[in-house]
């Protein structure tokens, strides 16, 4: 009996382990990134091919997973948006492994003419990425910039809500200061510097990735930004043929629909893609109607297995209704509408209409080469171009204030909250004997021309990659003012004022009548040729990496006026007027182990003035004031990397000096138009930000950032040159600014210099997927008229020192759920947002509109009566449907 129970106990031992031996197979490990981004793709699926084995990416990009010990093994790595991959398990560490978004997914294909973007522990720098998927779950129904605004030390705003309208501002300098590429290509607007995101409303539809760079960044364009870069890489051609159906639906009467279409690459090395949106609604206030159109268009070609070349083509037309009107918090609460008061519109012959409106165009056609010349060099070349034909159309004439109430105001159709009545406008045209036009919409004409060369020499040699490349810009921008309608009238007279400092009407025609289509007032071009060089080394081996950059460029300007010279006069085109620039940066990471990395950069820069600020009295007079800018920063920075927990903190500090700044306001009481001229402002902008994500479990991710900053002047300004339309000019006092919270002067608001933003992630099941976001915003300040800011003003308002006025400290939450799906039998998609979920009121942006006079004569309790403001957008919803075939 024992013996055989010995046989039995020693047949199950050996089963045992032989079935332990069979079932404990190797362990394979390995880091997924984004192709483009080099970030991890937190949560893809990576699983044994044809088994049910799988595992789950970490928040560091790596991954674990069991497979059989004998025989060959085949991974299959997956993650929504991108382009599926599947790699023989040859070893135990496969090391890093990248997969391309859907939209990008022709590898070969480039469109970038000069990477730029940042990579995770390699590149000195402070940046945060959002890839495809964020888009598509939380963007739906967002102004593009809002994609950003958890990213710390970025603040966002829709402005007065209009299509389009929205800004964005980093480290607290505003748009001007933050420079946008699109696959490399810089889209600011040359004359002013700023982001008009109207031009690019559907941008968000063919996106595939988005960096933003916070400070010096690692574009390579010879002309920098001061504040920070975003980075946005479009999409290209897909490998495999297939498209995308999707309509959204939304608050408002918002609704989207979209469809693209990829033929895939064929046996030839050609591939073409195509995207078109359009996008209407009714805004979140009166008025603010929109319809918009996006396109998008690439024709690829593989050349031999060395070159690349890509056409593409994109763009957005709109029209939209705009709010550019402050109105008081007052005037808000006692109107019916609430914070959706808009006092900016009204009805002409039944129809909806907007004393403001927007419509533009703007194309951008790219050309881009690359080869791969051989092992160690490379070159990446790429021709652009822009036109931009449109203009903002608003009411203008004799008393057309429309601030509710004003005893020069415009008529309404009832009380002083109600619309505007344009039918009265034109009867009291029509009833004007020599047929003159009182009141009437005009066209600010803002048509242009851009042509661009970027081309970028790689050569490696050992650890070090360097690079060259050249950077050319042409610019000519067309400025006018056009009769759009005269609402019943036959014609204006557009009367010669020969101001020396604030001249109107054409010299060459000094008492024109001015019908529909006809210019007045003024016609101007401005000419704009940019020339830069840049060269940058790049050290990287084992846990050290470096870089060296240095750029040089000639920014010339020149400005043709039509209307302010005669026709026979050699002074109606300005000489060329030079500014030289350049830049000199560097910065080095150390990865100090597997998790735990540190890294500094320092930059000096000068930059040219903006056009804007080189010629002054409204004629081609040279502004002896206008020099160039500068900026001296440095950053320092330290990065946490595990499975469950990662971390950013960095620290930064800038000196900007001898900013030049032109801001328009309207004059409340007889509505003219001035201009300040302002030169000699210097700013420091620091603070320190941290970033943190923590994955507890598989399906949780918690993310978090906060921002605190101080950004104030540091200095007084020189004396400040002030023109208007109606023949008030003058040369004022030093602005006395020093000590005062940086401002945008006027209704262009800055950030708020605390922020923090909280999310929460979680995938409820396998094909559910919920999303939750906060951000919070305190120290935050109504921006200021600078020109009332001298001392002889301060000396009529009692001697009391100005201080920057503090807005109230306000939240907002936003939601999102994913459903994904098949939809006979195609991957399909049902998408949820809603955005302030709360509802929660707050002021978004504001303008102080009389100081300190108004401290003088009242202290400071009242100031809230001369504070216009514009609230933020309430609860929004929408609901999106997609399905790819």
């Amino acid at each position: 009996m024992r013996k055989i129970l010995l046989l039995l106990l020693f047949s199950v031992f050996t089963v045992g382990i032989t079935h332990a031996q069979e079932n404990s197979g190797k362990q394979i490990k390995g880091r997924l990134l984004d192709a483009q981004t080099k970030e991890p793709l937190i949560g893809a699926t990576v699983s044994v091919k044809g088994t049910t084995t799988a595992a789950s990416v970490t928040l560091d990009g790596t991954f674990k997973i069991k497979v059989p010990a004998q025989g060959n093994t085949t991974l299959v790595f997956r993650y929504i948006g991108y382009v599926t991959k599947e790699l023989e398990a040859t070893g135990t560490d496969l090391g890093t492994i990248t997969l391309d978004p859907t939209s990008a997914s022709v590898k070969e294909v480039v469109v970038t003419a000069n990477a730029s973007l940042a990579i995770d522990r390699r590149t000195p720098i402070a940046a945060s990425s959002v890839n495809k998927v964020y888009i598509e779950e939380k963007g739906a129904g967002a102004e593009f910039p809002e994609l950003l605004k958890s990213t710390p030390g970025v603040m966002t705003s829709r402005g007065g809500g209009g299509y389009g309208d929205s800004r964005i501002n980093i480290r607290g300098f505003s748009s001007n200061n933050v420079a946008l590429l699109i696959n490399g290509i810089p889209v600011n607007d040359v004359e002013a510097g700023k982001i008009y995101w109207n031009d690019w409303a559907g941008l968000a539809d063919v996106t595939a990735s988005m960096q933003v760079q916070r400070g010096l960044g690692a574009s390579k364009v010879a002309v920098p930004s001061l504040g920070g870069t975003i980075n946005i890489t479009t999409k290209t051609t897909e490998r495999q043929e297939g498209g995308t159906v999707q309509q959204s639906i939304g608050t408002f009467n918002q609704a989207k629909t979209l469809v693209s279409y990829s033929t895939g690459l064929t046996n030839k090395g050609w591939a073409t893609s195509f995207l078109l949106s359009r996008s209407t609604g009714d805004g979140y206030a009166p008025g603010l109607y929109y319809t918009g159109y996006s396109y998008f268009a690439n024709v690829s070609k593989l050349i031999g297995e060395s070159q690349t070349i890509s056409f593409n083509l994109m763009g957005a037309t709109q029209n939209h209704g705009q709010r550019y009107t402050f109105n008081n918090i007052n005037t808000y609460r006692s109107s019916p509408l609430g914070i959706r008061y808009n006092s900016d519109y009204g009805y002409l012959n039944g129809v909806l209409t907007s004393a403001e409106q927007n419509y533009y165009n703007k194309p951008l056609a790219s050309i881009n080469h690359n080869w791969q010349i051989n092992t160690t060099s490379s070159l990446s070349t790429v021709l652009y171009a822009s036109y931009g034909n449109g203009a903002a159309r608003y009411l203008t004439g004799t008393n057309v204030t429309l601030t509710p109430g004003s005893s020069t105001g415009v008529p309404r159709t009832g009380d002083i909250y109600s619309p505007i009545d344009f039918n009265a406008i034109t009867k009291a045209n029509v009833s004007n004997a020599d047929g003159t036009a009182s009141r009437y919409f005009i066209n600010s004409v803002n048509d242009h021309k851009q042509y661009g060369i970027l081309s970028t020499y790689k050569k490696t040699i050992g650890d070090i990659d360097l690079l060259a490349g050249i950077d050319g810009r042409y610019y000519e921008g067309e400025h006018y003012n056009q009769v759009n309608d005269l609402l019943g009238g036959s014609y204006i007279v557009d009367t010669r004022s020969a101001s020396a400092t604030s001249p109107t009407g054409n010299i060459n025609n000094p008492n024109a009548h001015i019908g529909v289509g006809g210019k007045f007032n003024n016609d101007y071009r401005y000419e704009i040729a940019q020339e830069g060089v840049y060269i940058q080394a790049e050290y990287n081996k084992n846990d050290l990496s470096a870089f060296v950059s240095l750029a040089g460029n000639n920014t010339s300007n020149r400005r043709v006026d039509y209307f302010n010279y005669l026709d026979t006069d050699p002074n109606q085109t300005s000489k060329w007027v030079n500014f030289l620039g350049y830049q000199a940066k560097g910065g080095a990471n150390y990865n100090l182990d597997s998790h735990n990395n540190i890294f500094a950069n320092i930059g000096y820069i000068q930059r040219a003035p903006l056009v804007a600020n080189i010629f002054v009295n409204k004629k081609n007079d040279l502004n002896p004031d206008a020099k160039p800018e500068q900026l001296m920063s440095y950053e320092l920075g330290y990065g946490f990397r595990s499975s469950i927990f990662s971390a950013n903190v960095n620290v930064y500090r800038s000196t900007y000096k001898n900013r030049a700044k032109t801001a328009t306001f309207v004059d409340q009481t007889d509505n003219s138009v001035y201009n300040v001229n302002i030169s000699g402002i210097n700013e420091v902008h620091q603070g320190v930000e941290v970033d943190a994500k923590l994955r507890p479990v598989k399906d949780v991710t918690l993310s978090g950032s906060l921002s605190i900053g101080d950004y104030h002047y540091t200095s007084n300004t020189g004396p400040t040159q002030v023109t208007s339309d109606n023949g008030k000019s003058f040369t004022q006092d030093a602005l006395l600014l020093k000590g005062l919270k940086v401002g945008e002067f006027g209704t262009a608001n800055t950030s708020a210099q605390t922020t923090a933003a909280l999310g929460l992630d979680v995938q409820v099941f396998p094909q559910v997927k919920i999303g939750a976001n906060y951000n919070y915003y305190a120290r935050y300040y109504a921006t200021f008229d600078p020109s009332k800011l001298t001392t002889t003003q301060q000396a009529s308002a009692g001697g009391t020192a100005f201080t920057n006025y503090r807005l109230p400290n306000f939240s907002t939450v936003d939601m999102n759920i994913a459903y994904r799906f098949k939809f006979a039998g195609l991957d399909a998609a049902l998408i949820g947002n809603v955005y302030n979920l709360f509802n929660t009121t707050y002021i978004s942006d504001a303008f102080e509109t009389a100081i300190p006079n108004s401290v003088a004569a009242y202290g400071f309790v009242p100031r809230t009566n001369n504070l216009g403001v514009w609230y933020g957008s309430p609860r929004t919803y929408v609901a999106t449907f997609k399905i790819n075939f």
